[in-house]
């Protein structure tokens, strides 16, 4: 789960005035949608701008929370120039590995920098610097 994981969610910081979102990844909607009947209920009140979701079995192609972000690129851009929270919340050595790369990449296209210069703004400027990108991960148990 991402930008703004729920966590972030339930302190309701604003990406850009009025328009705070959600990226939700998991593996399938029925089994895996944990918040769903909240998320729902928060974009339904206008207190969510956007719920982007991403079921990474529901299709016959994989598709990732970072498929979604780079589909929303200068969008997210845009947001991160405008002074957005970024949370990522979830597995860490998949996903917030994938997604920080990501990042990393939409700051180098959008933002027109240089692969050092792009990561070092998330790295950084955004980590912590600005610490407007937060991230609770952890370490999925071994079965």
């Amino acid at each position: 789960m991402l930008l703004l994981g729920v966590r972030g969610v339930r302190r309701l910081q604003k990406p850009w005035p009025g328009h705070p979102g959600v990226k939700e990844g998991r593996a399938n909607r029925a089994t895996d949608f944990l918040y769903e009947d909240q998320l729902l209920a928060w974009q339904r009140q206008g207190k969510l701008h956007r719920l982007d979701l991403a079921f990474s079995r529901d299709q016959s192609h994989e598709l990732y929370v970072q498929h979604r972000l780079l589909e929303e690129a200068r969008e997210l851009w845009a947001w991160l120039q405008h002074g957005a929270y970024f949370y990522v919340c979830g597995d860490a050595k998949h996903m917030a590995k994938d997604v920080h790369q990501t990042l990393i990449q939409i700051a180098g296209e959008q933002g027109g920098l240089a692969p050092a210069a792009a990561a070092e703004y998330v790295n950084v400027t955004l980590m912590k610097t600005q610490k407007r990108y937060l991230r609770d991960v952890y370490a999925p148990l071994r079965g």
